[in-house]
């Protein structure tokens, strides 16, 4: 019997000096992605494809690097993001080379809606969307990707961070009336020009930054003629800068086009580039962009 004690009391000892595990199994649970779409992860991922730049920045923010086996061709920040495998293009990835990786989660957006999801759901892949288009969307999506990651504390983490900055924007504009608002025209690509309406991300910037999008009844992303911005007169012009290879040539444009010379911004020299990539990605950096927004559209209010 004192034997059989002894040897109880060592087992116990044994138990409880055990180093705990590096991470709680979780229990399969459903979660709706930003497309609606009903979701079942049976456990926490341990190898994750992201297939957009927006997504790869929202890993990298929750420490999720080490689990992150590839990326897209345009997956450029944070610069770590480099030096992980490709499967491609935004739209175009491989789906062979997905498939051998074998990543138990993959995070894409709503471009991959109609062909790829399907084609990666039909291998017993486990597909989940991220698709913001407001910046509250934005934090939802961090929300969401910590969720289903087992990272909800860095999750909620950031979110406070960055709703702490958003705070501070919004708060000094919310006194200002609409005529205290300055029209503001975002040009997205020059030939042909484009521009950015409602329901995008960038429409939301301006808001929040406190100024008016020319282009409001422009639905999503569009052509805009010369003339609808030389009648709208905007007081601010930003320029998207960085798009691939195109570097600063809408800025350029916005700043040289002599039909243009008779707008307000051009008069006051309130032109301005901003980086393309901080203004179009639902991530981390979102906030960035709001406040380059808001010196740019309020230099008054943001020194």
């Amino acid at each position: 019997m004192l034997a059989l004690i002894i040897s109880l009391i060592l087992l116990s000892l044994l138990v409880a000096c055990a180093p705990p595990p590096e991470e709680a199994p979780l229990s399969a649970i459903e979660v709706t992605d930003q497309l609606g779409r009903v979701v079942t992860l049976e456990t926490i991922p341990q190898r994750i494809i992201s297939l957009a730049p927006s997504n790869t920045e929202i890993l990298f923010a929750l420490g999720l690097a080490d689990k992150l086996v590839a990326v897209t061709d345009f997956c450029n920040y944070p610069p770590e993001a480099g030096e992980k495998p490709s499967i491609g293009g935004f739209s175009t990835p491989s789906i062979e080379d997905i498939i051998v990786l074998s990543p138990d989660l993959i995070l894409a957006t709503s471009i991959h809606e109609k062909r790829i999801i399907p084609q990666l759901e039909d291998k017993g892949l486990t597909v989940f969307v991220l698709n913001p288009g407001t910046i509250d969307e934005v934090l939802a999506s961090i929300t969401l990707t910590g969720k289903i990651t087992g990272k909800e504390r860095e999750a909620s983490r950031l979110v406070a961070e960055m709703q702490k900055r958003i705070k501070v924007v919004t708060g000094k504009i919310s006194s200002l009336s609409e005529d205290q608002k300055p029209r503001t025209f975002y040009a997205l690509w020059h030939k042909p020009l484009m521009t950015v309406g409602s329901e995008t991300l960038q429409d939301d910037l301006i808001e929040k930054a406190g100024g008016l999008n020319i282009a409001w009844d422009i639905t999503g992303y569009g052509d805009i003629s010369l003339e609808a911005v030389i009648a709208a007169s905007p007081e601010v012009i930003v320029a998207g800068a960085g798009h691939g290879s195109g570097g600063d040539l809408t800025f350029q444009f916005i700043k040289t086009e002599m039909r243009l010379r008779d707008v307000a911004a051009r008069i006051n020299n309130r032109v301005y580039a901003m980086d393309a990539d901080l203004a179009s990605r639902g991530g981390p950096r979102i906030v960035d962009a709001l406040e380059q927004f808001a010196a740019f559209i309020h230099p008054e209010l943001f020194k």
